[in-house]
């Protein structure tokens, strides 16, 4: 029994086959191939052939071309030409399928389309890009815009950015909501800061709204690129449209602050989110006791941990490791006690950071004969682990133990290291340097 396709199917096909057809035709080559050549240690090829052909031949034996009548799959072949640096190949490789009645894909034309930019030809790359949107059937998904203008972004090309952004606006109007986005992450991520606002401006013009994505992205990328004062007022542009700022977005704001010292604006900061969110676990807890922590501020300190406690919420290794790093700076060597208590209590296993904190306390006041005392009530021949929140160190820095541990086992080629071993060899290092003896 043959089933036959709908007409206007079989009509639909034939017009995007002719259409691709034109489109090789007209897109210009990107080198010569009068010079390539094959290479002679292959011993499944004929040297004689062009390398293209000899490329088709092989994929053909080994079924990695998908083909449905002559509509041909290889855009996995071309992403593998493109990541070994090879445009001029992929091109003469899709002429090559149309000389053999072979109509490659929109999936195979849009690889070789991203082949192209991501390898700086960026005339062939348009060509592709302008006559796809001329192919009616043709609706570029999200991913592939937006591979398509990183790779310009990366080269720094961003007024053809813009002008890819104009072609959507042109052909595929439709897609402006998801496309505007896009480019607005492109330019963030790259530090155009005022090629950002403008499209964000634009986008506003036209009457689209701005997702919460969209704008936790726009404040994330003046945290990084932009002054205080311009994450400031995009921050509060932000919070007018009714959205809540994400972790990312949180923790870029915070950077941004602790990076310039500003603790009193970062804890400000958060008390303006919302100490009470429990989608961010402890998050802003931790930071606001940072902050005070960094400035050691210990009574104010004291008072927000019991404030955290009273809220409802737990204290983790990263909550006890902000409060273990000021004590072991002020040498307050009975809270630093009383909080490795605690730790125990609510069974949270100490990391790195916490010996640290432990070992440089002692060592600072030349208390090193004690340390057996301390250490006798925690498990100090486990594997060394670093689990606390990075951006506590943005703040107070590591201490010199940790630090010392860090280079020492990224050099040495131990397999397995204790925290005794490590404080065994860092107590013989001090020693050296200070010709003090400890009994460890």
């Amino acid at each position: 029994m043959v089933t036959c396709r709908p007409f206007h199917s079989c009509r639909l096909e034939f017009r995007t086959k002719m259409e691709t057809q034109s489109l090789l035709r007209r897109t210009p080559l990107a080198f010569s191939i009068t010079s390539l050549k094959s290479n002679p240690s292959s011993p499944n090829f004929n040297n004689n052939q062009p390398l293209s052909r000899k490329i088709i031949w092989r994929w053909k034996r080994e079924g990695r071309i998908l083909r449905r009548d002559n509509l041909v799959d290889c855009a996995s072949l071309v992403q593998t030409l493109a990541r070994k640096r090879m445009p001029h190949i992929a091109h003469q490789l899709l002429l090559e399928l149309n000389s053999q009645g072979l109509i490659p894909n929109t999936a195979t034309l849009s690889a070789l389309m991203l082949c192209y930019a991501d390898n700086g030809l960026f005339t062939q790359a348009e060509a592709i890009w302008e006559e796809m949107l001329n192919i009616s059937s043709f609706m570029p998904a999200i991913p592939l815009v937006s591979k398509f203008l990183d790779a310009y972004g990366n080269m720094g090309q961003f007024h053809r950015v813009q002008k890819i952004l104009d072609h959507v606006i042109l052909h595929r109007f439709n897609l402006l909501p998801r496309v505007y986005p896009v480019a607005i992450s492109c330019f963030g991520k790259h530090g155009q800061l005022d090629l950002m606002e403008n499209t964000l401006k634009e986008m506003v013009s036209k009457g689209l709204s701005i997702d919460s994505a969209t704008g936790n992205a726009f404040v994330r990328y003046y945290s990084i690129f932009g002054s205080l004062t311009e994450m400031e007022s995009a921050y509060a542009r932000f919070k007018r449209s009714r959205h809540l700022i994400d972790e990312e977005g949180i923790r870029a704001m915070s950077f941004a602050y602790i990076k310039e010292g500003k603790f009193y604006k970062l804890g400000e900061f958060l008390t303006d989110v919302g100490l009470g969110r429990t989608d961010l676990g402890n998050l802003l807890w931790n930071l606001l006791l940072l902050s005070y922590a960094a400035n050691f501020k210990m009574k104010t300190m004291q008072r927000q941990f019991l404030k955290m406690l009273n809220s409802g919420f737990f204290p983790d290794l990263t909550t006890f490791n902000i409060r273990a790093l000021a004590f072991s700076r002020m040498s307050m060597f009975w809270d630093l006690h009383l909080s490795l208590e605690h730790m125990k209590h609510e069974s949270i296993v100490p990391d790195l950071a916490t010996y640290g904190c432990v070992v440089d306390a002692y060592l600072d006041r030349r208390l090193g004969r004690n340390l057996d005392f301390i250490l006798s009530n925690m498990n100090a021949d486990e594997s060394p682990i670093i689990l606390t929140d990075p951006l506590v160190f943005e703040a107070l820095g590591k201490g010199d133990f940790q630090s010392s541990s860090e280079a020492f086992m990224e050099l040495k080629s131990q397999k397995k290291w204790t925290y005794r071993q490590l404080i065994a060899v860092y107590l013989k290092k001090q020693f050296r340097r200070n010709q003090i003896f400890w009994n460890y």
